[in-house]
């Protein structure tokens, strides 16, 4: 008989039996117990047991598979998982596969029926165990929200995050990090709220905002959607009970006496820095000003609830309009959106145009290119490829296709991988010590602010991976022969073709704008020249108008 060993530590904690005493601990009890004298070594160092994602664990998961073994021993249970899920469909595999599973620690062995009872039931605490924790970093958050402090990472537009001491209930002096106000950023603030209150609208606070070059924190152009979060955002209002009733009937659990200060929102985002239920969200009374009146901060808030329970149309689509989402603001970059002319007076077919959405949202002020009429413009841009020269694609498609095939994707995306692992098992850690933290606030908040940084770390590498995961697949779709593309660029000329004389349709207007994506990756318009560039995909300005 052939037994695998798997041990696995975190490499963060000095507590445990390391990675070579569970080993050794589990060849003696392997020989003395089941005569077993031959091992193949399992080691996975330094993650954590709340998933399976672990390097040795999979390539030992591989050799179940493959039968490379006859019993799987691990020195204790919750060195294979912490999940009852995950150890569940680990015992089935084993199962099986006709591989018993011995636990040396729990005395667990599945070549028997109570071995097998126990090791389901034993596992079910693994995961109450984790569950408590959990519980634990809430109370521990929630301590912290009594405080008031703020826990680090991006200060909302009108404030900057500050230190400061206090004495504690000991006596001793302690620090943390408040919101401290930036005037000139807080000024903006109450422009957005009074402007809103004066319009109704965030479309319109938006093109005022545009049109006077009011810019957000780090002097990017404000959006719609970060307009909204700073009207939604309570850290702005002067605390009062009708505001803490607002946010209890939202769901919130609320901390602290409404006393004119700000409001923060803790807990708010799990370990991977995705948002939570805000039935979890505690809201609590802050240590810096509130802004604005809680009665215009409950208006803002009617308004925004009444708007978002209206369905309005989506701006930028149309039945009409074969270019929505390929076709670019030549002069500032911005997309070009479809809009319609005046009816006439014969009730006809009204015209439309393209217009650069910079120029529609800023009221001019910030872009003029000119609009263009929508029916004319499609004909020009079909015309041109149905009469493209094909010998210059295969020649430009030849050489991106080489360009491709040199691009070092995959390990650009498993060092990410690397650095993203690594990440995680720092933030189990710390996870883990906040949970046995008992009321030290001083600690916590440092902790809490670690694992918010952690956090915000993790969200850029996963969005670098998801990135490069996507160029992958680009890459991958992309390296298509000529002969490919021609029959593309065939069945586009035969079909525009032989519906000239067919009305447009839902059907039909699907089947263009699919046949006019595949072969165009971006057409710029630019009003003052009258010129229209088209990019086709895999290849260069081919094609200019």
């Amino acid at each position: 008989m052939k037994a695998a060993i798997y041990s696995r530590k975190s490499v963060f904690t000095g507590k445990g039996d390391s990675i070579e005493n569970q080993v050794q601990m589990c060849k003696e009890y392997a020989m003395k117990n089941l005569g077993i004298k031959e091992f193949i070594i399992y080691e996975d160092e330094g993650f954590s047991g709340g998933n399976t994602n672990r390097p040795k664990f999979q390539e030992m998961i591989l050799d179940v598979k493959k039968k490379k073994f006859d019993a799987l021993i691990c020195y204790r249970l919750d060195r294979i998982s912490r999940n009852v899920a995950d150890f569940s469909s680990t015992l089935e595999l084993l199962q099986d596969n006709n591989i018993s599973f011995v636990s040396i620690k729990e005395q667990f062995d599945t070549s028997t029926p109570m071995g097998k009872a126990m090791v389901y039931i034993t596992s079910v605490f693994a995961q109450l165990e984790r569950e408590t924790i959990a519980e634990r970093i809430r109370d521990n958050m929630l301590e912290l929200a009594k405080s008031g402090r703020w826990l680090g990472g991006q200060a909302p537009l009108g404030f900057k995050s500050k230190q400061i001491s206090y004495i504690d209930s000991e006596f001793k002096e302690r620090s943390m990090s408040k919101l401290s106000p930036v005037d000139e950023e807080l000024e903006k603030v109450k422009l957005i709220f009074n402007k809103y209150l004066e319009m109704g609208s965030i479309h319109l606070v938006l093109k005022y905002l545009l049109s006077n070059n009011i810019t957000g924190k780090n002097g990017g152009d404000f959006a719609s959607m970060s307009i909204n979060e700073i009207l939604r955002n309570p850290a702005y209002v002067k605390s009062s009970k009708e505001v803490f009733n607002y946010l209890k009937e939202k769901g919130m659990l609320t901390c602290g006496s409404p006393n004119g200060n700000g409001i923060l929102i803790y807990n708010k985002r799990n370990s991977k820095h995705k948002q939570k239920s805000i039935n979890e969200w505690i809201a609590a009374v802050s240590k810096h000003k509130g802004i604005i009146s809680a009665k215009d901060w409950l208006e803002v808030q009617k308004k925004l609830d009444k708007n978002s329970k209206k369905i309005s149309p989506r701006q930028g689509t149309s039945k009409k309009s074969l270019l929505s989402g390929i076709l670019k603001c030549a002069k500032c970059g911005s997309p070009m959106r479809v809009t319609y002319g005046r009816p006439k007076k014969d009730k006809s077919e009204r015209i439309y145009y393209y217009m650069c959405t910079m120029k529609a949202h800023s009221g001019k002020t910030r872009c003029d290119n000119k609009n263009v009429r929508g029916d004319k413009l499609e004909k020009a841009v079909i015309d041109k490829i149905k009469n493209l020269n094909t010998n210059v694609i295969i020649k430009e498609l030849e050489k991106y296709k080489e360009e491709v095939s040199a691009s070092k994707v995959s390990s650009l995306a498993n060092s990410i991988k690397k650095d993203i692992q690594k990440k995680q098992n720092d933030m189990n850690s710390l996870l883990n010590q906040l949970a046995k933290l008992d009321g030290n606030l001083v600690a916590s908040e440092f902790i809490i602010s670690k694992i918010d940084t952690l956090g915000k770390e993790i969200k850029g590498l996963e969005d670098k991976l998801n990135n490069l995961k996507d160029k992958k697949e680009e890459n991958n779709t992309n390296i298509l022969n000529a002969d490919v593309v021609l029959d593309t660029l065939k069945e586009f000329n035969e079909f525009f073709s032989n519906i000239e004389n067919l009305n447009d349709d839902e059907n039909t207007m699907m089947r263009k704008r699919f046949l006019l994506e595949i072969l165009i990756d971006k057409i710029t318009w630019d009003g003052e020249t009258k010129n229209v560039n088209i990019d086709l995909w895999g290849c260069k300005k081919i094609a200019i108008l």
